[in-house]
Order: C-alpha cells, then structure tokens, then sequence
C-alpha cells in the first residue's frame, strides 16, 4: 500500500511537470510572438542591412513560413523533447547555452539559500540565549524588525546598497562577478537577505508555538539551557514550515538570479534569459523558462521528503505529500 501511494504521489508530480512545460512554452511562444517577428533576431537585430532575398531564405530555413499553429506545434514539440533547437540571434544549439549558463545560476542560488538558512538558525540562537527577560524581548524585537525589513527588500536595491557600501565605498570585494570566489560574495548575499528575512519570520512564529509545547517544558524542567532545547527540541518541530517553503524559495532564487546576473554582470541563465527576451530569441527563452520550470518541479519534490526526514510523523505514513 505504501509504495502504491509514494507511486501515485511520484506519477503526479510527473503529471504536474508535463502540465508546467506545456503551460510554459505556449505563453512564451505567443507573448513573444504577438511582441513582434522573430526573423529581427536572425538577421541580426534591428540594425540589420540584408537584403529581402537572404531574409526570405532565413524565414523559410527557419520554419517562420509556416502559419502560426504548426510553428507553435512544432515548438512545442521540440519542448516535450527537449530539443529546443538553435538560438536565433547566437546560432548555437540552446542546449549548449543552458549547459554553460546553468551551473553558474545554480551555484549562487544553493548558496543563497544555504546562506539564509545560516543566518536563520544564528538568529534563532540568539534569540534563544537571550532569553525571556528584558532584554531578550528587546532583542527579539530588533530581530522582528530586520526580518521585516529584509523580506521585503527588493533584491535590486540590497544588490545596489552592497555594491555601494563594499565594492565602491569600502573596496572590499568586486563590483562585478568575475571567476574568483570573492565575486561570488555580493550576488549571493543579495539574494539569501530577502529569503532570510522570509524564512527567520516564519520560523520565529512557529518557534513560539513550539516553545510552550509539553516537550520543551519537559526539557526545560531537566535543567536544559534555551541553547539546548533550541537544537535538541524546538528546532526540529518550529524548522517544518520554513523548510516546507525552501522549495519555493529555490525557485524565487531562480527567478531573482535574472536581477542579480544583470547587476553584477554575472553569466547566468538570468542574464541568458533577459538578453533572449529582449531580442525575441523564441527558442533559448523557451527552453530557459522550461527547464527552471522543471527544476522548481523537482525542488519541490526534494523538499517534500526532506519533510520526511525531519518529521517522523510523515516517515511513519510513508508518504511523500502531494
């Protein structure tokens, strides 16, 4: 019964994916589409000098001939495949692009979210070695403030703030992302600073609730420090709801990589993806949009069973969330 049901589970996800990618490649296809003609970015952008006899040729090379529903039809075709065909504008296969510009985006936004989950569990610490007195309500709420603040920072303006204070004021670390690791510094902490502030906030309210649980009491009453029942008990049970939303915040990682690449002149699927969009490159945007699609589907896949591995609740049924 219980592999029947982690099948069933595993078969909608699946199902979901496939949802994901036809959903996603027909708004790319006709937004871009219905933005104007594709064939601007083959000949090689507005400025293009060919003749009406080479654009002829390229729009029938490139199928752009055809009426609009077998184009998409056979986009969306090559989606399903996964073989999203050649860039319009840099004449490479597309999955030669994703390959170069996708391990980099994904570097800075594991790190990101490794990030935020340190600043995360450091705040909590200190939150709970500072105790219940006076001065432990004070520091909780200067911690309430800059989680508030920092979750609702836009990514943009925390990059701008680094890049002021300790690339041109300071001048500690590079202003753009180069190959060293120090370039890597700046993009990563703008975008763990929202997610953290996010994530410490959902983590604090169900901290309190934990608190006040006969297990914490317990422990309390053995003689355990705050630190202790904070790592031994608390953590654990308060950790659930953030680490249910890690999966979404991968994905917004993903999607905020677009600024941060843009802004730190970092090479990236983001900065791939914005360029493509600007040019009206049909297929590297499919196949960009598609592919983080998939990976957010996965992430939440991943994130459901490190549930499993926290909880054992969830162990116990055998069941991986729907």
């Amino acid at each position: 019964m219980t592999a029947r049901r982690i099948a069933r589970a595993v078969a909608t996800r699946i199902g979901s994916a496939l949802l994901v990618v036809w959903l996603t490649a027909t708004v790319v296809f006709f937004a871009l589409r219905l933005s104007g003609d594709p064939l601007e970015a083959i000949m090689g952008g507005p400025g293009s000098q060919a003749g009406a006899e080479a654009t002829e040729r390229a729009r029938e090379a490139y199928g752009l001939d055809r009426p609009l529903v077998v184009q998409y039809l056979a986009q969306l075709w090559n989606t399903v495949t996964l073989q999203f065909g050649d860039s319009y504008s840099r004449k490479q296969p597309v999955a030669e692009l994703l390959a170069a510009n996708l391990p980099p985006t994904l570097l800075i936004a594991t790190l990101a979210l490794l990030l935020a989950w340190v600043l995360v569990v450091i705040g909590a610490l200190v939150v709970a070695v500072a105790g219940h007195g006076r001065a432990g309500r004070a520091i909780r709420s200067a911690l309430a403030g800059i989680e508030t603040v920092a979750s609702v920072a836009p990514q943009f303006f925390v990059g701008a703030v680094l890049i002021l204070v300790f690339a041109s004021g300071l001048g500690l670390l590079p202003a753009t992302s180069g190959s060293t690791p120090a370039g890597l510094v700046l993009p990563v902490v703008t975008l763990a600073v929202p997610i953290a502030g996010y994530l410490a906030h959902v983590l604090q309210g169900s901290l309190i609730e934990a608190d006040d649980a006969p297990f914490a009491v317990t422990a309390r009453s053995r003689g355990a420090s705050e630190a202790r029942v904070l790592l031994r008990h608390t953590l654990r049970h308060a950790a659930l709801p953030a680490l249910a939303l890690s999966g979404w915040a991968y994905g917004s990682l993903l999607s905020g990589a677009v600024v941060v690449e843009a802004l730190f002149a970092r090479q990236g699927i983001g900065r791939m993806l914005l360029e493509a969009a600007t040019v009206r490159d049909v297929p590297v945007v499919i196949g960009a949009v598609v592919v983080i699609a998939l990976l957010y589907v996965a992430i939440m896949l991943l994130s459901d069973l490190l549930e499993q591995l926290v909880d054992p609740r969830l162990r116990r049924r055998g069941v991986i969330p729907a």
